[in-house]
């Protein structure tokens, strides 16, 4: 390739079995008296090997088979010196009518996804990416290739092309099936938004940091591990949330109950964080055959959770004070209707006493 992306590149389409086709002149054949139905008989008779009949030499059945001897028949050229014989009896040189070319044919032709097929392959250097490759290739390829044929691809390649496009969809259909589990949990529609928009796109943010460093790339593996840390890092924003309505139903303010939540569950959050980047630590050193892999899923894993974690604890609680809802507020109101209920009617109450004034 004329940009140096691959180290090597091979394919399996070897031109290099010899093929000699005959030439027949059909002209020469009429003048000298005969047909190419007798010509065609009798060159495959010479050079077939037809199974023409058998025989029987002590009790064991043999094949009859007319034939020249291997010796006579081991390159092209000796077919010029056969003879076959004419309509009056004599013999006719074959060389007199026919012509030898001979040329240069593929060995074998593989077929892929029932076509015949070429397949080429080949190793890339360490600092380019499969994506550029891929685009590289195609170009030349429509460059070189004749319109009716196409490209196909397999193996990681595939994977590449096929599903390499799936990350916004996949990543999408993730945080729809997170926010409704968590509506159902919280039973509002408010609290799973507060934990999407607190941890997840810092997150995101920071597992993709790396790969536009150069640290690893946008590929199939890293595309796992980003919707891997989707769910990683939601729990964070779970836990201060959750507590957090806990504290506003015990009659905590809003400000105060998330405040107060922030800071006791600091420390399930680091712990359960630092077990996960400590737990996927390995994979962004481990080295050997595979580890590009391994590589690319822990560094997203581990540099979107320490980020995610560290931004998570102060943006989750400012959402939380933004967009959720007043419980206590609320918690107040239905304490104040209890009471109301509770006492007999044209009797006033502190409660409704409260409402009149506006409280």
């Amino acid at each position: 390739m004329e940009k140096g992306l691959f180290m090597f590149t091979q394919d399996d389409l070897k031109v290099d079995l010899p093929l000699t086709r005959v030439s027949v002149d059909r002209q020469k054949v009429a003048d000298l008296g005969l047909d190419l139905a007798s010509v065609g008989e009798q060159l495959g008779t010479l050079l077939g090997g037809a199974d023409l009949n058998r025989f029987n030499h002590f009790d064991r059945s043999y094949p009859v088979i007319p034939q020249l001897e291997a010796t006579g028949r081991t390159s092209a050229s000796q077919l010029l010196d056969l003879k076959i014989r004419g309509r009056d009896g004599t013999l006719i040189p074959i060389a007199s009518f026919i012509d030898l070319n001979t040329t240069a044919v593929v060995r074998s032709l593989n077929r892929f996804q029932q076509k015949n097929s070429i397949t080429f392959s080949g190793g890339i250097i360490p600092i380019y990416t499969k994506e550029s490759a891929l685009t590289e290739v195609e170009k030349i390829a429509r460059e070189v290739m004749p319109a009716n044929a196409s490209i196909d691809y397999a193996g990681e390649s595939r994977q590449i092309r096929v599903e390499g496009d799936k990350l916004v969809q996949s990543l999408g259909f993730a945080m729809v099936m997170i926010y409704l589990v968590l509506a159902a949990q919280f039973r509002s529609f408010r609290d799973p938004l507060i934990v999407l928009l607190g941890s997840v796109p810092l997150a995101l943010t920071g597992g993709l940091a790396f790969s536009f460093l150069d640290f690893t790339t946008i590929n199939i593996y890293s595309q796992v591990g980003l919707i891997t840390l989707v769910g990683l890092v939601a729990k964070n924003g779970i836990l201060i949330v959750e507590f957090a309505n806990q504290l506003q139903e015990r009659g905590l303010t809003k400000i105060e109950a998330v405040i107060e939540a922030a800071g006791t569950r600091l420390r399930p959050i680091l712990m359960t964080s630092a077990a996960t980047v400590f737990g996927h630590l390995p994979l962004v050193f481990v080295s050997g055959p595979g580890a590009a892999s391994r590589n690319s899923i822990g560094i997203i894993l581990v540099s979107g959770m320490v980020i995610g974690t560290m931004f998570t604890l102060f943006i989750v609680p400012a959402i939380y004070a933004i967009i959720a809802s007043n419980k206590s507020a609320y918690r107040a109101d239905e304490e104040d209707d209890a009471l109301d209920a509770a006492k007999p009617t044209g009797i006033p109450t502190a409660a409704s006493s409260r409402k009149l004034a506006g409280v």
